[in-house]
């Protein structure tokens, strides 16, 4: 009977510890994307900018991602991966899949605020921040 009681008192007290964690923020690469509507302009006031700009390369837990920006007069026209997750042949069919996805997305966004490919969070979210990188860098 009193190892019964200790038993229930220990359950009772752990389940009190696990309903007392608060939940952790969602991580970057699988935060939700910013809501609907006019998106942010895709470069930093200021003049059109033309040219291509190269974006910081980006680790990833299955490697680097780096991504090459072409505008014209401010617009996005390409974008070009440089790097992508490889090594292994799970991660470049992954890379394969996801960045001509992505590439098209932006293009049609006109702006980085796309959604991440499901099944590549990683590299999506690798993919976006080198790309903002670069944008950030045409814009000034």
């Amino acid at each position: 009977m009193h190892r019964a009681a200790i038993a229930a008192v220990t359950t009772v007290a752990g389940v009190v510890a696990l309903l007392s964690l608060k939940p952790h923020a969602a991580p970057a690469a699988l935060a939700p994307a910013p809501p609907a509507g006019d998106p942010p302009p895709a470069v930093a006031p200021g003049p059109d900018p033309t040219g291509t700009f190269t974006g910081k390369s980006i680790d990833t837990p299955f490697g680097p991602v780096q991504v090459a920006v072409t505008l014209d007069q401010g617009r996005i026209t390409g974008v070009r991966a440089l790097r992508t997750p490889g090594g292994d042949p799970r991660s470049e069919a992954i890379a394969a899949e996801s960045v001509p996805r992505l590439t098209q997305e932006v293009l049609r966004a006109q702006s980085v605020h796309v959604d991440a490919v499901s099944g590549a969070s990683y590299t999506s979210q690798g993919y976006l921040d080198s790309l903002q990188s670069a944008l950030d860098q045409a814009g000034g």
